[in-house]
């Protein structure tokens, strides 16, 4: 029995996958083609052949009997001559039911049922494709997504060493002339790697804890560079729960720091500042360099296409990467990316 429900279930389902992948203009035309063959097949045998016949049943009355059976013998001879007169009438009305009288109806309840089938079985295919379109298009997207988080971490882990490597270096030589900037560096570069390296595994993050990476990055570099750098952070306390992708705002300080100030001889200033402007966050990085692209030191511009990518990845068409150039010289770059507090 099972296996017969499961032969009627795929009969069907071929049936509903062949009416989805034929045109309305054709199943119409089927439908009238089928029409027409059920109304000429009623009319050939076996179709012809009678299965019962209906004719009028009539009742005969009672002949009267008693003290007025004389007075009504007229009367009921002549009712007795009406009855046999409708039963010879219903005799001859009498119909013979044939098998085909009823295949046009069969035929047309078919191609009603039918009709209906295509109709809802063609929003369960274009349902399943969309379910599909939708499950690749998600795979390529979480694909990519691995393709730009491993482009960051290969950037992350070339520009970390050799910071950390400059960086104790300068510890090394400032234990010996300078011990109490040496501690200090040190005890920023201990702040920097507690705070970086949980960021670095996770995906989100928020902007109080990317700033808990910059500001002992910025301590850091303020000592190796002395005079020349000029940092700071101007951020309202407000927004330090606020959601920011993680190693983006580091990301930025260091292409800010690299390319506009460390080329220029006397150095500049930086600042880090964020604000919520409809309904999005914008925190921008900027400094008083040498300006985008003019440093001879300048890259290809890798590590803004990665963050681009990588913003466009997480929060879609909701985020964005501009550059702009700052007053009155240097650059200004800003992430503006949905505002949302953890």
């Amino acid at each position: 029995m099972s296996r017969f429900a499961a032969a009627i279930a795929r009969a069907f389902r071929r049936y509903a996958a062949w009416l989805v992948a034929i045109s309305w203009k054709r199943f119409i035309l089927l439908s009238v083609l089928l029409l027409i063959i059920a109304g000429v097949a009623s009319e050939i045998p076996p179709f012809t052949w009678p299965v019962m016949e209906t004719a009028p049943r009539v009742s005969t009355p009672h002949e009267p009997s008693g003290e007025g059976a004389d007075a009504a013998g007229s009367l009921a001879a002549d009712i007795k001559r009406e009855v046999i007169d409708e039963i010879r009438a219903g005799r001859k009305a009498s119909r013979r039911v044939r098998l085909g009288d009823y295949l046009p109806n069969l035929a047309f309840l078919f191609i009603i049922v039918s009709a209906a089938i295509k109709i809802a079985y063609a929003g369960r295919v274009k349902a399943e494709a969309k379910a599909a379109e939708a499950q690749e298009m998600a795979e390529a997207e979480s694909l990519k997504r691995q393709v730009v988080e491993a482009r960051m971490a290969a950037m992350q882990a070339q520009v970390e060493p050799h910071f950390l490597f400059n960086t104790l270096a300068s510890i090394d030589h400032l234990i010996e002339v300078d011990p109490p900037r040496a501690s200090r560096m040190q005890k920023n570069l201990i702040a920097l790697l507690r705070a970086s390296m949980p960021a670095m595994r996770e995906s989100a993050a928020t902007l109080g804890r990317e700033l808990q990476v910059v500001r002992p990055y910025l301590e850091i570099l303020k000592v190796r560079m002395e005079d020349r750098l000029r940092a700071e952070i101007s951020v309202a306390e407000g927004l330090y729960s606020a959601d920011f992708p993680p190693m983006v705002l580091q990301s930025l300080v260091e292409n800010a720091i690299k390319h506009g100030l460390e080329p220029k001889p006397e150095g500049g200033a930086l600042r880090v500042e964020a604000e919520v402007a409809h309904g999005k966050l914008v925190v921008s990085v900027a400094d008083t360099g040498v300006g985008f692209g003019r440093a001879a030191t300048a890259g290809t511009g890798t590590g803004l296409n990665s963050i681009r990518e990588r913003l466009k990845l997480i929060y879609g068409p909701q985020a964005e990467l501009r550059i702009a150039g700052n007053s009155p010289t240097g650059t200004r770059v800003s992430v503006v990316v949905p505002y949302k507090t953890a």
